[in-house]
């Protein structure tokens, strides 16, 4: 057979395939109902319309001292800025979540000093867990021209997955991670059902795609799942001794 021949049969076949098609009804595969909600989108100075303001620049009314829930988050809020308190500890919402996508920026000092993980350390975490676990830390570092441990460096999940590429900005410059996060789920005996899962972008660039974790962030041994629900977001007050960092414009979509 040669090509022409060949080439009028392909092409007749896919006529006919065509006109198969066209003789059905298109609205057999087409429905109106549910009808996705209406949500602003926002931009860079708002959040969407459907998300929960977890700071808007003026207050902490959103959060509490991590080990001691009861008591007002009191790190320093100056110029729309939340700067870290490291001796008051971590700070995390009063309210607590299951799945959401996540927007927060963070600026490490321009004067920043060390070096490793001692520099410009915090953490966000995805989920605070109080039953021996500390929870899931996405980590924020100053890795602009500073080296460590991949699995720690900024944008990592902590001590289990490097970020696909890195993506910091250098000291000075506010940064942004935009999050959606999958929370696990367990059986009613505590055994796991689904494991955690986080797609994270670090200033505009995919770092961690659907990743699925193995169970929590410890410093020190492997991750391991316990059993639990929806839980609050923590920021991290890192014990290092250099300046600490700063947050601000830090919102929820609930999903």
């Amino acid at each position: 057979m040669n090509n022409r021949i060949l080439a009028t049969l392909i092409f007749s076949s896919v006529t006919v395939a065509a006109l198969a098609q066209q003789k059905g009804d298109p609205k057999a595969t087409e429905y109106y109902t549910p009808v996705p909600k209406v949500v602003s989108p926002g931009n860079a100075l708002h959040a969407p319309s459907d998300a929960v303001i977890l700071f808007d620049g003026k207050s902490l009314d959103e959060w509490v001292i991590a080990k001691d829930a009861k008591t007002p988050a009191d790190w320093i809020v100056a110029d729309n800025v939340i700067t870290v308190n490291k001796k008051s500890g971590d700070i995390q919402t009063k309210k607590t979540f299951t799945d959401f996508q996540l927007h927060i920026e963070y600026r490490i000092p321009v004067n920043i000093t060390g070096e490793g993980q001692a520099r410009g350390n915090s953490g966000v975490f995805l989920a605070s867990l109080t039953q021996g676990a500390g929870g899931y830390e996405l980590q924020v570092l100053d890795n602009y021209n500073n080296t460590t441990y991949v699995n720690g460096q900024a944008g990592s999940i902590y001590k289990q997955n490097p970020p696909l590429v890195n993506a910091c900005r250098p000291p000075g410059e506010w940064q942004s991670y935009d999050v959606v996060w999958t929370a696990p789920r367990f059986n009613e005996d505590g055994s796991l059902k689904s494991a955690a899962r986080v797609t994270a972008i670090h200033n505009g660039v995919l770092v961690q795609n659907n990743f699925e974790l193995k169970g929590d962030t410890p410093y020190i041994g492997q991750p391991s799942y316990q059993k639990h629900g929806p839980a609050p977001i923590k920021l991290q007050a890192h014990g290092d001794k250099s300046e600490p960092i700063s947050y601000r414009n830090i919102w929820l979509r609930e999903l």
